[in-house]
């Protein structure tokens, strides 16, 4: 049940899948086609499609792909409110149970054998998982992290609620000795981090991330780069698929010597085009909203010995007015997006519709029938004076899905927008 609910293609042979999800990216094309004619604008290509639609590109990996897996705590099947695995099951329906990860195609064995280690962890602590805030409890969410260097991070969140210094420490000494000297120290664990979070999520900055065991972080090999990894730093969830996808980014930008390439959540920095600083490559300005992942941005540049490049921190709507001001008469620019699934602001949009140095456009989404959309729209719209967008519209001109996702319906769109 658990598979077919978060890997629901899993039964189907791969190139079955391929085919499914190319059918998917179809219909988001076709759907903006429509919406883009309601506009009043007549993109219609061959099949109803806005654009050229090219064939899926396969994940060089297709099982235990996964390098980050968040695993939730709550009751299991049995009733245990102790169980750490995947949610199956809604709200509305008051079904929701914890089921382990043991028969996911996607989760790599270590990923696995973490969870289960924590499972038995605070199975044995007298502390109550903290399922419901307003019901007390402590023990949450573990998220592990892995890299093809063989570097295993765990992060486990846990609510203080009324415990003092003493005993949270007390608690932090018992987690960190059953991973390096108990029966978790099977799992070799590179950096084990601990997290007193009050809310379903918290960031760095609200609640520190507490390393209570090994290396500050860990580190991944990408296209002969080497990327230094925090706790809550956004990374590709698929490296191999990853790969693939920035060495295409870095094809169809077409940026040369003379070109300015602007990395909207650019993440660690991963992003760049192949082998950034030889051959005349551009430079690379990069905006994140996570602090520490511009950290590791800006080290990983220096480290890999990458000069032509500059990091910003900070929501890109606040940002990326300022930074095209700045450069937009210089040199040509070319933009990368790579937004969460709620897509861009609308000011980072009206930004970059507005600067006419931006004659090219990748955008990056793994949810592109959602918010991207809305996004898609604003982007290629006549101008609209009510709305402040002046620019000269932008054209859907390609689009290349990856498959980053086996056996999930998921996929990553890269559309390329020119103007």
């Amino acid at each position: 049940r658990l598979a077919n609910a978060v890997t629901p293609l899993w039964r189907l042979p791969y190139q079955e899948q391929l085919q499914v999800k190319y059918e998917s990216q179809r219909k988001v094309l076709q759907t903006l086609a429509s919406r883009l004619e309601e506009l009043g604008l007549d993109v219609q290509q061959p099949g109803g499609l806005c654009c050229p639609l090219q064939p899926v590109v396969p994940s060089p990996i297709i099982n235990g792909y996964r390098n980050k897996s968040t695993f939730s705590v709550n009751r299991g099947p049995d009733g245990n409110p102790k169980t750490v695995g995947l949610y199956v099951g809604t709200g509305r329906e008051r079904n929701i149970v914890c089921v382990k990860a043991n028969h996911m195609e996607n989760i790599p064995q270590k990923h696995k054998q973490v969870a289960q280690c924590y499972q038995e962890h605070i199975r044995r602590s007298p502390l109550d998982p903290c399922i419901l805030f307003h019901e007390g409890g402590h023990w949450r969410e573990l998220v592990v992290r892995t890299t093809s260097c063989g570097h295993t991070m765990a992060i486990v969140t846990f609510h203080p609620q009324e415990l003092g210094q003493e005993a949270l420490a007390a608690q932090k000494a018992l987690l960190k000795e059953f991973f390096t000297s108990g029966p978790g120290a099977v799992c070799s664990l590179t950096s084990l981090y601990f997290q007193e979070s009050a809310m379903t999520r918290c960031s760095h900055e609200q609640s520190p991330f507490q390393l209570l065991h090994g290396e500050p972080h860990i580190f991944e090999e990408l296209l002969g780069l080497k990327f230094r990894i925090s706790p809550d730093a956004f990374f590709q969830v698929n490296t191999g698929g990853a790969e693939v996808l920035y060495q295409a980014v870095g094809e169809l930008s077409q940026a040369g010597g003379d070109t300015v390439l602007l990395d909207i959540c650019c993440g660690t920095g991963e992003q760049w085009p192949p082998e950034p600083g030889s051959q005349g490559w551009c430079f690379v300005i990069g905006v994140e909203v996570v602090e520490k992942a511009i950290e590791d941005a800006r080290w990983n540049a220096a480290f890999n010995g990458i000069s032509n490049c500059e990091f910003h921190s900070g929501k890109a709507e606040a940002v990326l007015p300022q930074l095209l001001s700045s450069w937009a008469d210089a040199r040509p620019l070319v933009a990368v997006v790579n937004p969460s699934r709620a897509g861009l602001h609308y000011r980072v949009v009206r930004a970059i519709r507005n600067c006419k140095s931006i004659r090219r456009l990748l955008y990056i989404s793994c949810k592109p029938e959602g918010e991207a959309m809305r996004n898609f729209l604003e982007l290629c719209c006549p101008p609209d004076p009510g709305k402040k967008l002046a620019g000269e519209p932008f054209v859907p001109t390609l689009a290349v899905p990856f498959d980053l996702f086996p056996h999930t319906l998921h996929c990553e769109l890269v559309l390329l927008f020119t103007r």
